[in-house]
């Protein structure tokens, strides 16, 4: 069992908690029983895997299963876990897996553009509502936060290894394939004349969704077929951006099963 602080695996895993790190070492972090459930549900490859004495106790076939699927698996003491954990009650159970998480996103069905999104509660949320409303997946603007920083991936409660998503560094040429692909391009604009349930959503669509605090840049905006808006009450500025997201794709989905 893994005791000491001074360990260069724990040193190693510990510098994880940088984004610097994570991408040097091209790794990412994985904590919690429900994450690790999720990706060995879809064979997510793993490195590391490092559990106290209680958590291996209270799942033993999880962990035989995880040491079949990783590189090294470790027993660590409370201490240890503690240390490489970035949450303060860790449940037990952390990992690291290769960063290589980009898929293959259709230029159609229902997708969500996002650009320059700052929180990664906000990204994590809008990849897990995305997987429920049966979105076939999602883009991000490089200049937004890591698809894979530790709070995107447990905001997404699992569903982070099930929804198609992928970088990209030229969010404008995405949105040109998209439309050449045959998909609407639909912007949300607080000035628009639409509301959102105004469009046919039948269509394959792709929703742009901008910044917290910015907004959809103008350039994006430009490009989209349709502009729409969501009704807010007077002295209200705006929604939530995970919020609008998940209206639109309800709205989608509702339309959707009325074919």
């Amino acid at each position: 069992m893994l005791t000491s602080l001074q360990n260069s695996l724990v040193k190693q895993i510990r510098k994880l908690h940088s984004t610097k790190e994570r991408h040097k070492q091209q790794l990412c972090l994985l904590e919690g029983t429900h994450l690790l459930q999720e990706a060995c549900a879809v064979k997510y490859p793993l490195e590391t895997v490092c559990c106290t004495p209680a958590w291996q106790i209270a799942h033993p076939s999880l962990w035989e299963e995880v040491c079949s699927r990783c590189e090294r698996a470790e027993v660590v003491s409370e201490e240890i876990l503690a240390a490489i954990a970035t949450t303060v009650q860790p449940d037990g159970v952390i990992a690291t897996a290769k960063r290589d998480h980009q898929t293959q996103v259709p230029f159609s069905g229902l997708v969500l553009a996002l650009e320059t999104i700052q929180d990664p509660g906000n990204l994590g949320t809008m990849i897990r509502t995305a997987a429920a409303a049966g979105a076939s997946g999602l883009w991000l603007s490089g200049d937004s936060v890591d698809l894979d920083n530790p709070k995107v991936l447990r905001a997404s409660v699992g569903q982070w290894f099930r929804l198609p998503m992928a970088v990209t560094e030229n969010l404008k040429a995405t949105v040109q394939q998209s439309q050449q692909a045959g998909m609407q391009v639909i912007a949300t604009l607080p000035t628009a004349n639409l509301t959102y349930w105004d469009v046919d959503w039948r269509k394959p669509s792709l929703i742009l969704l901008g910044n917290e605090g910015a907004g959809l840049s103008a350039d994006l905006a430009s490009m989209a077929d349709k502009q729409v808006k969501i009704p807010l009450s007077p002295g209200v500025e705006s929604l939530n951006v995970a919020i609008a997201a998940a209206l639109m794709l309800y709205e989608a989905q509702r339309q959707l099963r009325q074919m």
